[in-house]
């Protein structure tokens, strides 16, 4: 990169984006809304796919990893966007915590947030604790809510 490249991409004030996936179709759509402004302003993209051993009152399974789950989440993410060859101005990692916590931490250093919504309306949409609303609250950058095209083209479901 020139220093006029290193310019450029500094007066458009997404250097860093930062995304939330988790393997859903509109995780999927928010990498893609993602990548499209990140082409636009020559900006970094960050996927986060995060994890947590669930609670449990019985022993969980010997051969339970759900850091390698998330691995293969946020690399089936990445292959449905980018296809085989990732470009260079993308990382996909894994992080362990709580989904909402996390990003709300990664936002200190993004210029811009970008999260799936899985479309729920009516009370559903209303229950406090999600993850897309508990960003768009605390998030110390802008937060873009993407919601996948297909379950809402396909109306609410039963």
């Amino acid at each position: 990169m020139t220093d006029q490249d290193s310019t450029a991409r500094s007066s458009t004030g997404y250097d860093r984006i930062v995304v939330g996936v988790d393997g859903s179709e509109a995780s999927i759509e928010a990498l893609r809304r993602a990548v499209g402004i990140a082409e636009k302003f020559g900006s970094r993209v960050d996927a986060i796919c995060v994890w947590s051993y669930p609670i449990s009152y019985t022993p969980l399974p010997a051969f339970y990893y759900p850091d390698r789950d998330a691995e293969q989440i946020v690399d089936q993410v990445a292959a449905a966007v980018f296809g085989s060859s990732r470009p260079d101005w993308f990382t996909a990692t894994t992080r362990e915590g709580s989904a909402a916590l996390v990003l709300i931490d990664e936002s200190e250093s993004a210029d811009l947030l970008v999260v799936g919504s899985r479309g729920h309306g009516g009370f559903a949409g209303l229950l406090l604790g999600s993850v897309s609303a508990q960003c768009a609250e605390h998030s110390h950058c802008p937060v873009l809510v993407v919601h996948d095209q297909a379950a809402e083209e396909s109306g609410p479901q039963q």
